[in-house]
């Protein structure tokens, strides 16, 4: 049997397929077990998007719109027009003295934390180069992402360099390095270029249980994510700018 188009995979990956489909591929795989862990773990980082954000979709839709939502078309006209004026109104205080860079911020540490909450779990593949090819991450990373890349190591915090990955990221490739400790606890340091980034300090988000530190410097975004106290993680987050900016 032939390679089965990327198609086929993918609907293989999301269970689509019908039974004697699915039969060819899983005998295709079988003699190629690269195309099948790879295939696996496609599967595995659906399972954890769905984990992560089906919780949200499933809550129950706030009384209040429920309740806006029957109120008589003029009343609801008037209530829209009244309910933009107090966001613009809000929005407006917030960003006060924003800069225009900044807005970029919040998307940063929330791809950040969906890349960690993907990659983290994985026992076999959690990252594409390991940490015993160091230089060659390094390098290659740097090449895709078109500019210098520096590798920063958490050994005097506890954390030695499993490796990285390669993710697509909304203006291009993003780099992921990884952490683990002794007790299995990982780190993830997200790494993106953007030319409109405007130099920031550090600032905090949480996404769920994952923490993540964020900051912007020159051309390029970090994020550093984990699961521990805010205290640990901007210790460590701190030793990372210093690595980063001798």
């Amino acid at each position: 049997m032939n390679r089965p188009l990327d198609a086929d995979l993918h609907a293989w990956a999301d269970g689509r397929l019908d039974a004697a489909r699915a039969a060819e591929i899983d005998a295709w795989l079988a003699g190629h077990p690269e195309e099948e862990a790879r295939l696996l773990d496609w599967k595995r980082q659906k399972e954890l998007l769905h984990a992560a954000f089906d919780p949200v979709l499933e809550e129950p839709v706030p009384a209040r719109l429920v309740d806006a939502a029957r109120r008589p078309p003029r009343v609801w006209r008037l209530a829209a027009a009244f309910g933009w004026l107090a966001i613009g109104v809000v929005v407006g205080y917030l960003l006060r003295g924003v800069k225009p860079g900044d807005a970029t911020a919040p998307a940063l540490a929330r791809n950040a934390a969906i890349a960690h909450v993907v990659y983290t779990p994985e026992v076999r593949h959690p990252v594409e180069v390991g940490a015993d090819q160091e230089a060659h991450l390094v390098q290659w990373l740097s090449k895709r992402l078109g500019t210098p890349l520096k590798t920063p190591h958490f050994a005097a915090q506890g954390f030695d360099l499993v490796g990285g990955r390669l993710l697509p990221g909304e203006r291009g490739p993003v780099a992921q390095f990884m952490y683990q400790d002794r007790g299995g606890r990982r780190l993830t340091l997200y790494v993106k270029t953007d030319s409109d980034n405007r130099d920031t300090a550090f600032r905090y988000a949480q996404e769920g249980k994952i923490g993540v530190f964020y900051w912007l410097d020159g051309r390029l975004g970090y994020a550093l994510s984990g699961e521990m106290p805010r205290a640990e993680l901007l210790a460590i987050a701190e030793s990372a700018y210093r690595q980063l900016n001798p």
